[in-house]
């Protein structure tokens, strides 16, 4: 049995009364924790109007630039210096159809621009349309002082007297294929996303168009009092041809630069993620694609043994102080040889960050998993049944990384190909990540399947729907309430089960806990009038009682949280869908002016209430 099924009650502390000076206007301002006996005294007095609309606003002045952030690394000038390259930095332009391609005459250079723009033919794109209303990176405007009066109050606040540590990380996340837009150019080369979402969907040629508007989209996040932003860096700008021995690509070089160098002045910390789903399209290709034979690429996607090399190569360009190795990998190493291959990468970057480099950031790894609950957590075969999910879903990467411990016996005995690691090899990947990062978005009900799991899982051809977890996953207790309050996707406001999943996180794979998303689309958002969709007191919901359970599992659960990062920053493309919207600021698609939600300012204020004076 796991110790997440413990009472809490045996865990609680009391809660100490806390006297804190707050400097905010806003939401958080809070009750003290006592109560009074004393009687009413009923009288009264002459009416008038007094519930008039104060102006309540936040100013718009950024935390001063850091000085000593820069120390975390070089820029990319230097960084590029460690890539394995015979190749010079260059450039390549625009993917433009029936343009590029038929310009280039380059033909027998293995990496000039007529090779280049074979890759993007290799994408098919449908309905490809290369630019928006931008076609250059957009100087910043200051934000209006009318878009920072905060919002009206939601009736009930919440009731704490906990304070965040000094050290958490809070701040809000994006990942560059769901907001760049701009995919073919620049020198960007095709990923796995210009081919895995359907004709039907919408694409992500264009999103938020963020690659130009990334100065704009930083200080409207400064102005507001974010202290960390999380984005991606694809690896198909820097590196097109994604291989070690390939030239990098010089505009992705600077283009970050400016980026990061823009996020540090505006008094903001960077954490990078390396791969969001973004993966370069020649692991993950069905058609045929023409490459050097020397360079070892075939078109076997993650079962390609040079697939590690090759992102560990692309690795050794970071230069931040808090990153990401592989963001969800489970959705993108589709068998148990991409997860094995997602497995090794990470422990071998990690080891060249720290050991070679000798980098006194942070670097982690990130997973998907919407914590499962046993439906009946009275029914033995229900938790093991819970148990068996989270192994699939986590322990696979997990065990290794942050335990040196083997791939679970679920995985070994069901995963087509699966084989244990090497004792020497759980050696090298142990302890390979310096904190646990989880994408906790809800919560699952979980009971095995009708026939038992060993009876699904026994036979590996099985055409069971539900092999290989061979669980079910519900939304309905036992009793037949919906877990929590729905959404427009799969995500239900499910706090109680976020704390004790952080519980179970910390008891058993041991390391600093960092919320690398969690967010709420409200439902049918998108179809509202602009100024109800900017009131999503649904997300302001979810964001509080979530934060709110971050303090109980620090202060009463012994639970060391890092701090957790909204998602998203944006209403942005969600794999070929608009209707769900994460965002905690509103994008106009034809303007693509941005509108703060208030959520956004419910979430900051929450934690600036409680934060304790930094030294």
């Amino acid at each position: 049995m796991r110790a997440s099924w413990i009472s809490f009650a045996a865990l609680a502390v009391a809660i100490q009364a806390q006297e804190v000076y707050l400097t905010t206007t806003g939401y958080s301002a809070r009750p003290q924790c006592t109560q009074s006996n004393v009687a009413p005294n009923y009288h009264f007095n002459p009416f008038s109007y007094t519930l008039d609309e104060t102006v309540r606003m936040r100013y718009a002045t950024s935390v001063p630039s850091p000085t000593t952030t820069r120390k975390y690394g070089p820029p990319y000038t230097d960084a590029i210096k460690h890539l394995i390259t015979s190749w010079s930095t260059s450039t390549w332009g625009c993917w433009i159809p029936e343009q590029t391609i038929i310009s280039a005459t380059d033909t027998e250079d293995p990496y000039g621009q007529a090779a280049w723009s074979s890759m993007w033919l290799q994408a098919d794109l449908h309905n490809y349309t290369t630019t928006g209303l931008f076609s250059t990176t957009v100087s910043p405007t200051p934000v209006p002082s009318s878009e920072l009066v905060l919002p009206p109050r939601d009736y009930f606040g919440p009731i704490d007297c906990y304070n965040f540590p000094k050290d958490s990380v809070f701040g809000v996340a994006g990942s560059a294929a769901q907001v760049e837009g701009a995919i073919g150019l620049d020198g960007r080369s095709p990923s796995l996303l210009e081919k895995l979402v359907p004709d039907s969907k919408p694409k992500d040629y264009i999103t938020n168009e963020n690659y130009f508007l990334y100065k704009q989209d930083i200080q409207r996040l400064a102005v507001m009092g974010v202290e960390y932003y999380s984005f991606t860096i694809p690896w198909t700008r820097i590196l097109p041809f994604a291989l070690p021995g390939t030239p990098i690509n010089q505009q992705a070089i600077d283009h970050y630069n400016d980026l990061i160098d823009t996020v540090l002045d505006a008094g903001m910390t960077p954490i990078v993620t390396m791969l969001h789903f973004d993966s370069p399209l020649m692991f993950v290709a069905n058609d045929n694609i023409t490459k050097r034979p020397d360079v070892g690429y075939n078109n076997a996607g993650y079962q390609n043994e040079t697939f590690v090399d090759a992102f560990v190569n692309y690795g050794k360009v970071y230069r931040v102080p808090l990153w990401v190795t592989f963001n969800e990998p489970l959705l993108y190493a589709y068998n148990f040889k991409g997860v094995d291959h997602v497995v090794k990468a990470h422990a071998e970057v990690y080891h060249f960050y720290h050991d070679t480099l000798k980098a006194t950031g942070k670097i982690g790894i990130k997973f998907n998993d919407n914590f499962g609950v046993p439906k009946d957590p009275k029914n033995f075969s229900h938790i093991l049944a819970a148990d068996r999910f989270q192994e699939m879903q986590l322990g696979i990467f997990a065990n290794p990384i942050f335990l040196g411990k083997q791939y679970p016996k679920s995985v070994l005995k069901t995963l087509p190909g699966a084989k244990p690691l090497s004792k020497s090899e759980l050696k090298h990947i142990r302890n390979t990540s310096d904190f646990f990062g989880i994408d906790p978005y809800t919560a699952t009900i979980v009971p095995p399947a009708n026939e038992g799991i060993k009876a699904c899982a026994i036979n590996l051809s099985s055409s069971n729907v539900l092999f290989p977890y061979c669980v079910k996953q519900e939304t309905k207790n036992i009793y037949g309430w919906n877990i929590g309050y729905r959404s427009e996707s799969y995500v239900y406001i499910t706090p109680t089960h976020f704390r004790e999943y952080l519980y179970y996180l910390w008891n058993t794979f041991r390391h600093p806990i960092l919320v690398g998303e969690f967010g709420f689309p409200v439902y049918a958002e998108a179809e509202r009038e602009l100024s109800d969709q900017l009131f999503d007191s649904p997300r302001s919901i979810y964001y509080i009682s979530f934060m709110s359970e971050i303090l109980k599992s620090i202060y009463e659960d012994g639970v060391y949280v890092m701090g957790a990062l909204a998602w998203s920053f944006v209403d942005n493309w969600e794999f070929g869908d608009y209707a769900q919207q994460f965002g905690i600021q509103a994008v106009n698609r034809t303007t693509q002016q941005r509108h703060y939600k208030k959520s956004f300012f419910d979430l900051v204020d929450f934690v600036k209430s409680r934060q304790l004076h930094k030294d």
